[in-house]
């Protein structure tokens, strides 16, 4: 079975989540879906987008990049795909994560986070 993509969340840096949350809900008309003041999700009609917290420091493991989630159904052939080309180690697939996902990441060109992620 093929990997089926599904949708693309960017993931924002803040250093303030309560603070960002009001500014996106006042000005674009967004509302808190989840999260808390480290990680939260907002949405506006079918638009989503996530606020990570970032401190934008030497000690930031973003050091200054930006996250982007690519939501999938079966994760597991892109995975071995990407693992084959040596992109990916086989060890980073998170499977059953504490917030019911399996994921695995890896850093572009520009040290931007890319995620892709399989809700379970």
């Amino acid at each position: 079975m093929k990997t089926k993509f599904i949708s693309t969340i960017p993931v924002l840096p803040s250093q303030n989540i309560e603070r960002d949350i009001k500014w996106y809900h006042e000005t674009l008309g967004f509302k808190k879906a989840f999260g808390d003041s480290m990680y939260s999700g907002i949405r506006l009609e079918g638009l989503e987008l996530h606020l990570q917290w970032h401190a934008d420091t030497e000690d930031d493991p973003l050091l200054g990049g930006s996250v982007v989630r690519i939501f999938v159904e079966n994760i597991e052939p892109y995975f071995n795909q990407l693992c084959e080309k040596g992109f990916v180690s086989k060890n980073k697939l998170r499977k059953n994560t504490p917030w019911e996902t399996h994921e695995f990441g890896l850093f572009d060109l520009n040290k931007n986070a890319i995620f892709f992620v399989e809700d379970i």
